[in-house]
């Protein structure tokens, strides 16, 4: 009897499935996750992750939204628009649960961080000539974008400050560009990652993503002065 397919259609529902499956990925590059115990998470957005037992909060491989994820009882098939494809093939399915996560009331940031937002919301021109303030914590689908801009040319500019810069930031910083650019009145939308210190991973990645990433000093944002550092 043929397997069934149907096309996901995303809910307020988290999804998450413990299964022995291998994992195959193939866009800029081809990688495969040989076959193991893991869980499959879909979240509400469309994002697609799979996580092993280890490694904190980083999948071993997913897919961010927007996408199309094809189910048959083997097989889980993810595609997007760039043409990269991720194979999840499904050996055992040991659980298969869905949550409905409800309203989140987004990141509490710490006292820095939060100072810093509101310090370049003040003075956007901090980070950039010209650039100007549109909204603070613009809210989408996905969560706040800490600050919207323009720049001198008028595009739109999406800022997320962190005060240590690393390769989670950027993560972030993508998904909230790929949801903003599919909004016409929005695209095309530029990336700014902001933070007292960046990892040189993160400007990597950044670089790699066309993401533009800008280090301030918050004493300096503040209006203190450093004391001359002296000898004697």
């Amino acid at each position: 009897m043929a397997a069934t397919r149907a096309e996901t259609c995303y809910t307020a529902d988290v999804r998450l499935l413990i299964a022995d499956c291998t994992v195959d990925y193939d866009g800029r590059l081809t990688a495969h996750l040989p076959r193991a115990t893991r869980l499959i998470m879909v979240k509400a957005d469309g994002c697609v992750a799979v996580h092993a037992d280890g490694g904190a909060y980083k999948p071993l491989n997913w897919m961010t939204a927007p996408n199309l994820l094809i189910e048959s009882d083997e097989q889980w098939v993810v595609t997007n628009p760039k043409g990269e494809t991720l194979t999840i093939t499904l050996h055992v399915v040991h659980s298969d649960i869905s949550q409905d996560l409800g309203t989140d009331p987004g990141l509490r940031k710490d006292g820095v961080e939060a100072h810093l937002q509101e310090l370049l919301a003040v003075d956007p021109e901090q980070l950039e000539s010209g650039l100007r303030l549109v909204r603070r914590e613009y809210p989408t689908e996905i969560g706040p974008v800490d600050l919207l801009c323009r720049d001198a040319d008028g595009r739109v500019v999406a800022v997320e400050v962190k005060r240590r810069g690393e390769i989670d930031g950027v993560e972030q910083l993508t998904r909230y560009l790929e949801f903003l650019n599919r909004q016409p009145d929005l695209s095309p939308v530029r990336g700014l990652f902001v933070a007292q210190e960046i990892k040189l991973q993160a400007k990597t990645l950044a670089a790699d993503r066309a993401i533009e990433w800008v280090e301030v000093d918050y004493d300096e944002l503040r209006g203190i002065e450093r004391p001359q550092q002296r000898l004697f």
